[in-house]
């Protein structure tokens, strides 16, 4: 992810990434990559301030970096309805610290009820239908934005993982039963 980062924006460093972050190998390998072509002069810059997503009912990186830790601690009874970022100690957790600090990053927490609304938010808006992960990037960003901690005309990468179709139980959509002669027509 770090190089096709890096190659969409042209071998231009964005300011801010945000991934949702679970076992946080993502977040590692963009941080490794964008190193590593720092080090070969593909790029230059200061690498951009990574930011580790996480859901409210499972936040042990988020509560490592509150405290100034460089490992998490196990999240007890973790519940969240983005399961792919619902890893109550991550492997790797050293190592996603490790990249927030040295990137002056940040972790952030979004609640549930936040994570799905934000999920309608895109897909009647936008026409794409996010994972929650995703769309707890999004709240995220626009959380950071709104406190002043990403600037304007900051270049922000908000990483979506995965398609909202893993998760058919988020949204719940009343489809209309035909009777022979309706039309869709008046409906829209």
């Amino acid at each position: 992810m770090g190089l096709e980062i890096a190659e969409q924006l042209g071998w231009k460093m964005p300011d801010v990434i945000l991934y949702p972050t679970g076992g946080g190998v993502g977040i590692i390998g963009i941080y490794k990559a964008l190193n590593e072509l720092l080090q070969m002069g593909w790029v230059e810059g200061p690498l951009p301030r990574l930011v580790a997503v996480q859901a409210e009912g499972c936040a042990p990186i988020v509560q490592a970096w509150q405290e100034g830790k460089s490992i998490s601690e196990f999240w007890s009874n973790a519940n969240t309805v983005a399961f792919g970022i619902n890893v109550p100690k991550a492997l790797g957790d050293f190592l996603v610290l490790d990249a927030i600090y040295k990137t002056h990053g940040c972790a952030v927490a979004v609640d549930d009820e936040t994570i799905l609304a934000e999920q309608r938010r895109i897909a009647s808006h936008e026409g794409a239908f996010v994972c929650p992960e995703g769309a707890a990037t999004f709240v995220a960003a626009k959380r950071l934005r709104e406190n002043g901690w990403i600037k304007d005309g900051e270049v922000v990468i908000a990483l979506n993982t995965g398609t909202g179709l893993k998760y058919p139980n988020t949204i719940h959509r009343e489809v209309p039963i035909l009777q022979p002669g309706d039309s869709l027509a008046e409906d829209i």
